[in-house]
């Protein structure tokens, strides 16, 4: 009799054993996501808020108050990165923001880490483009001579992800130039002023090229 006893015992423990994972690990499940959407949400709303700052602080003419907003604009990205490491889009943010500070090289890593996987993954290709322009700018500041190879890398990239960047065709061109490459630097420059006919640089980089023709 005892036997049996134990059986049966052992037949409901593993009865309501099953009942409690079926119930209980779909609650888990969708109080995971559910989490980690919100997450997701307030992370959003750390970067819209960011990206406003950000503006606002480009468009001041007033440089103590210009700093001021990029500031700000770091610290609310670092909350959306707190929420989400890997989000591209925020890491190039806080990269911009840093650059409007002074801080190029830091600026210049947080926009590798924006195109290192799997935060690239996020980018859409113009987006990607984008950020190749910027960390080509950023990497010119930084050591223009040195890095020059490693820019033009980044700005035939971006120009093949994004044909209507008129500045990155400009910036490829001044490389051109450091490299010796005229011709190269004549195209990218007519290329820049096809797409933006008022941008000064490149025409001031072809009256540059013709004058040591």
């Amino acid at each position: 009799m005892a036997p049996d006893i134990l059986v049966q015992l052992a037949i409901l423990v593993l009865t309501l054993s099953i009942f409690y994972a079926i119930h209980k690990f779909p609650k888990q499940s969708f109080n995971n996501i559910r989490t980690k959407n919100q997450f997701k949400a307030q992370a959003h709303r750390h970067f819209i808020q960011g990206a406003h700052l950000l503006s606002r602080a480009r468009s001041t003419s007033n440089r103590a108050t210009s700093l001021s907003l990029a500031k700000d604009a770091v610290n609310l990205a670092d909350q959306a990165l707190s929420l989400q490491p890997k989000d591209a889009t925020t890491l190039i943010l806080k990269g911009l923001a840093l650059d409007l500070m002074g801080h190029k090289s830091a600026a210049l890593k947080c926009v590798d880490q924006a195109l290192t996987f799997p935060a690239v993954k996020t980018l859409s290709d113009k987006e990607r483009g984008d950020a190749l322009f910027t960390r080509a700018e950023l990497r010119m500041a930084v050591n223009r001579r040195r890095r020059v190879d490693s820019a033009v890398a980044d700005l035939v990239e971006a120009v093949r992800l994004s044909e209507d960047n008129g500045k990155a065709f400009c910036l490829l061109g001044q490389c051109f130039v450091i490299k010796g490459m005229r011709d190269e630097a004549r195209n990218a420059f007519e290329r820049a002023l096809r797409i933006e006919p008022g941008l000064v640089e490149a025409r001031q980089g072809l009256l540059d090229l013709d004058s040591v023709s």
